[in-house]
């Protein structure tokens, strides 16, 4: 069964039977809206729409997900040991003393999310790679728990097999593994949960919060600004801290670094474990493609390099020669500008969005500015329910799938679907679930 094969069985049962579902989807937004999947205190939007995705889809992402390790593993590497290499890069002296301190364990990248358009299996495109701060888990989770439980999902249950995969306690069994690494003296180690006070996700921090103590952790979600260092040890009120799951993004890290000296002494000192570590940057900052595009010809295999080209959307500086810039103001519907280490799809332009005097402006705007130019990758489009009152309609909407990586390996999937070319909070979104098909996850 490929991919959305059994999407348009589901979607055929509810547009074919409205009045039999309309209750049930009145039911479903009431249990969302009671649950935790909340971003700053906002039930997400959704649609009364799961995806269901084949083995042979879940084999892909695995495939895909272990190729792209193994190729940005060969660049971390080289990062570290190449003074050269980090000037490519473009990092400043604190980011960069900071991506090389050893975080005291194995991976140097234990969480990401690497979100993709897909088409089908083997045939995608990389959107971008999300390793620092990585988010969803919760939410999407929240979802697929009630959505398994649906008036539509219960009718296709009794066909097929169809289940989740969960993303709370399996991160939280892989961070515990690192720590072990870090540090194999301590089983139940003391965990705070990193970001600013005035954090969105609080409802996902409660969650791991939770995880980790029914683990047998003492857990706390903590402002980097009201950690404390002795010269020994981190502490949280009155808690030393072993385990911080580090959720504040980098960029702001850095450039709040001075109200956070007692962390980064910390840091510096190998005084405290971080998952993940700063050298997360290496990967996530939107640099990435352009590098891998342009500057690992003498580091990666012929496959490796065929990989690249055939799934990295091409990605170069948004400076330098004018015979770029009047390349891609003249042709506006081929291109991306994004800004190279934003978040949450801040400052992208879609040249297709834009009227010919609009793209004049943001090209101009954006040139030599720390902008990156990519080449234009259609979402893949597919068809979904809302439902209109009570009549089920069905409407075409953009997808992006969202892969979550734990320790390298391929964990579970987030998608968002939008009726725009971005796909954001930003720019207008719905979450979907999401359920494998004849799988024991």
């Amino acid at each position: 069964m490929g991919f959305n094969t059994l999407l348009k069985e589901y979607v055929a049962l509810v547009t074919n039977h409205p009045d039999r579902y309309y209750q049930d989807y009145l039911a479903t937004i009431n249990a969302v809206e009671n649950s935790s999947a909340k971003f700053n205190n906002q039930t997400v939007p959704f649609l009364y729409n799961p995806l269901f995705f084949s083995t042979e889809d879940i084999k892909s992402f695995q495939g895909l997900t272990n190729t792209l390790m193994g190729i940005l593993q060969k660049v971390i590497e080289k990062f570290i040991s190449s003074p050269s290499f980090r000037i490519k890069f473009g990092f400043d002296q604190l980011l960069e003393e900071l991506i090389l301190v050893d975080p005291g364990y194995e991976v140097n990248i234990p969480m990401s999310r690497f979100d993709i358009f897909y088409y089908r299996p083997g045939v995608f495109k990389f959107c971008e790679l999300n390793a620092d701060g990585s988010s969803g888990m919760h939410k999407t989770n929240e979802l697929e728990r009630i959505f398994l439980n649906t008036a539509v999902v219960n009718q296709l249950k009794t066909k097929y097999q169809l289940s989740y995969y969960e993303l709370i306690d399996t991160w939280v069994n892989e961070s515990l593994k690192n720590y072990q690494q870090f540090n194999g003296h301590l089983d139940r180690p003391n965990v705070v949960i990193m970001d600013w006070q005035q954090a969105g996700n609080l409802k996902e921090f409660e969650a791991f919060k939770q995880a980790y103590e029914n683990k047998g952790c003492r857990a706390a979600i903590a402002d980097p600004r009201h950690l404390r260092y002795d010269g020994q040890k981190l502490y949280y009120r009155d808690m030393r801290v072993d385990l911080i799951y580090r959720r504040l993004v980098t960029s702001e890290l850095i450039s709040n670094h001075q109200q956070l000296t007692d962390f980064i002494q910390a840091y510096r000192a190998g005084a405290v474990c971080v998952i993940g570590p700063l050298r997360s940057e290496i990967i996530h900052n939107k640099i990435i493609f352009k590098i891998l595009h342009h500057d690992t010809e003498d580091l990666l295999s012929a496959a490796e390099r065929e990989f690249i080209n055939k799934h990295v959307p091409y990605t170069a500086e948004f400076s330098g020669e004018e015979s770029l810039f009047l390349k891609i103001q003249h042709n506006k519907d081929n291109f991306v500008l994004k800004p190279k280490d934003q978040y949450a799809a801040a400052g992208v332009y879609v040249g297709k969005d834009y009227s010919n005097t609009q793209w004049q402006r943001l090209t101009a705007q954006c040139w030599e500015n720390n902008y990156l130019v990519q080449e234009y990758c259609q979402p893949f489009v597919g068809p979904l329910i809302e439902f209109k009152q009570q009549q089920a309609v069905v409407n075409n909407y953009n997808q992006m799938l969202g892969l979550f990586v734990y320790n390298q390996k391929f964990a579970g999937l987030y998608t968002r679907v939008g009726r725009n070319n971005v796909i954001s909070q930003q720019h207008g979104y719905y979450l979907l679930p999401n359920f494998v098909i004849g799988q024991n996850l």
